[in-house]
C-alpha cells in the first residue's frame, strides 16, 4: 500500500478491525442464506504527510449509485446546514447573483436552503435515488461522480462558485489529489471551499473507531487537510470547530493568491501538536482505547442477557455497524434496532444480521434497555426517546464510554 496523498510507502499500522463488510450494505431477507463479502478494515498512518487512511478495497460507485442515507432524516444535521447557509450568506455576501455548488449534496437537505433565499445553486450527488429525492424537493441536482470532466462540465455550464461546499465527503474519495483538483476547477478564483470531516483528534483522542469504515478512505487534521489542499493550489485559511459527527472540522480554503489565514488555523494546529497528533507516535492509543469500549460493552450485553433484560437498538448508521462487527454483536446480545429511515425498514445489518424494524417497534415492545448506535446524535435522540423511562426502560450510549443518557458516568453492570 502507497499513500494516497504523497505516494509514500512508510505506512504504519495504527488500527485493525478485522474484515468487514461495506457498513451501508444491508441485507434483504433473500440475502440471508447467501455469501456476504467482506474487506480487511486496517486504518494506517503515512509517516511522511500524516494522512491517516485505509486501503481502496471498494469503489465509491459500489457504494454511492444507491445510497441507504438520506441526511433530511436528523433534524439536528438539516439545522446544522440551515445555520451553515445563513452564516456563509452573510459572510460572504451571497445573493442572487452568486452560485453555490455542494458536492455530495445528498437529497438536498443543505441546497433546500440557499433555494428558499433565491440563491443560485446546483447539487452534485452520485447516487441515483437521493439525488431524485433532492430534485422532488425542488434542488436542482446532477447524478454524478465529481471528477475532471464532470467539473469542467459544471463549470462549462454554470460558471464557476462563489462557494462549494464538500460536507462529509472529502474522507469519501480513494482519488484525493484528482478529487481536490475537481474542487478546485469547480471554484472562482476568488471563490471559497468550504469542508467538513470528522476530525482525527477526536477519533484518537475519544477512540472513536465506529467512524472508520470503508465508505472513508482518509481522515483529517487539519495538518493532513493543509497538505492535500496545497495539491490544487488551494490553502487553509480559516477552521472552524464543531460539535457535529462527535467532534468535525470546518475548513474554508481559498485559491493560494487570495488566500490570508486567520488565527483560528493556528490556533487549532496548535491543538493537536499537544495531542501528539503531528508526529506518528501520538497515534498508537487508538488501537487501546477502542479494545477498551469493546470489551466495555460486551459484557454489559453479556450481563444484560444473564440477567434477563432485554435489549435493542436505536439507528442503523454506517458508525454501528463497524461498532457490531468489530464487537461481534448479533441478534442474541441485541434483539433488533430501529430507524427512521424507511429504505432499511425489513433489511439487516450487515455482518451481524440483526433486524431492522420501524421505530414504533420500540414503543410496542417497551425493552429494558435501547443501545443508540448514532451516538454522535445524543441530544437529538435522547429528546425523540425520552418517554423510553416511562416504564422503566434506560438510553446507553456505547462511546465515548458506556454512559446512560444524558450522564457521562459509566454504566454500572
Amino acid at each position: 500500500m502507497q499513500c494516497r496523498l504523497c505516494d509514500s510507502d512508510r505506512l504504519v499500522s495504527v488500527l485493525d478491525l478485522g474484515a468487514t463488510p461495506p457498513c451501508e450494505s444491508f441485507l434483504s431477507e433473500a440475502q440471508l442464506d447467501l455469501p456476504e463479502a467482506t474487506y480487511p478494515l486496517h486504518l494506517r498512518l503515512c509517516r511522511d504527510c500524516l494522512l491517516l487512511q485505509i486501503p481502496a478495497l471498494i469503489t465509491p460507485e459500489e457504494t454511492f449509485t444507491e445510497y441507504a442515507y438520506f441526511s433530511s432524516y436528523s433534524r439536528s444535521w438539516v439545522d446544522h446546514a440551515e445555520r451553515f447557509v445563513a452564516t456563509a450568506t452573510e459572510r460572504l455576501g451571497l445573493g442572487s447573483d452568486s452560485f453555490v455548488v455542494e458536492v455530495a449534496s445528498n437529497d438536498g437537505y443543505l441546497l433546500r436552503h440557499a433555494v428558499a433565499r433565491d440563491i443560485p445553486c446546483l447539487g452534485i450527488e452520485p447516487s441515483v435515488n437521493v439525488g431524485a429525492a433532492a430534485r422532488a424537493a425542488g434542488v436542482p441536482t446532477e447524478t454524478a461522480f465529481l471528477d475532471a470532466e464532470s467539473a469542467a462540465r459544471v463549470r462549462a455550464e454554470h460558471g464557476p462558485a462563489d462557494l462549494v461546499v464538500a460536507n462529509n465527503v472529502y474522507a469519501h474519495v480513494p482519488d484525493l489529489r484528482g478529487f481536490t483538483h475537481a474542487l478546485r476547477t469547480l471554484l472562482a478564483d476568488d471563490g471559497w471551499l468550504s469542508i467538513e470531516v470528522h476530525h482525527a483528534l477526536n477519533l484518537v483522542r475519544l477512540g472513536q473507531f465506529d467512524t472508520v469504515y470503508h465508505e472513508h478512505f482518509q481522515y483529517y487534521t487539519v495538518h493532513s487537510a493543509q497538505r492535500a489542499l496545497a495539491v490544487a493550489g488551494l490553502t487553509v485559511v480559516d477552521v472552524e470547530l464543531l460539535e457535529t459527527h462527535g467532534g468535525s472540522i470546518r475548513v474554508w480554503a481559498r485559491p493560494d493568491p487570495v488566500a490570508v489565514p486567520t488565527a483560528r488555523v493556528a490556533e487549532v494546529l496548535v491543538l493537536e501538536r499537544a495531542a501528539d497528533l503531528h508526529v506518528p507516535a501520538g497515534y498508537a492509543e487508538l488501537g487501546v482505547r477502542a479494545e477498551r469500549v469493546r470489551l466495555e460493552l460486551l459484557r454489559f450485553l453479556l450481563d444484560c442477557r444473564e440477567q434477563g433484560r432485554r435489549v435493542v437498538g436505536y439507528g442503523a448508521p454506517g458508525k454501528g455497524n463497524t461498532l457490531l462487527n468489530y464487537c461481534g454483536i448479533r441478534p442474541d446480545l441485541l434483539e433488533y434496532t430501529v430507524d427512521r429511515n424507511p429504505y432499511k425498514h425489513g433489511r439487516f445489518t450487515p455482518g451481524t444480521r440483526i433486524p431492522i424494524h420501524p421505530p414504533e417497534r420500540i414503543d410496542a415492545d417497551r425493552p429494558d434497555v435501547v443501545l443508540v448506535l448514532p451516538w454522535n446524535l445524543e441530544t437529538e435522540i435522547t429528546a425523540q426517546l425520552r418517554h423510553v423511562g416511562d416504564w422503566g426502560g434506560e438510553l446507553v450510549y456505547p462511546l465515548p464510554v458506556l454512559h446512560r443518557a444524558g450522564t457521562e458516568t459509566k454504566v454500572n453492570r
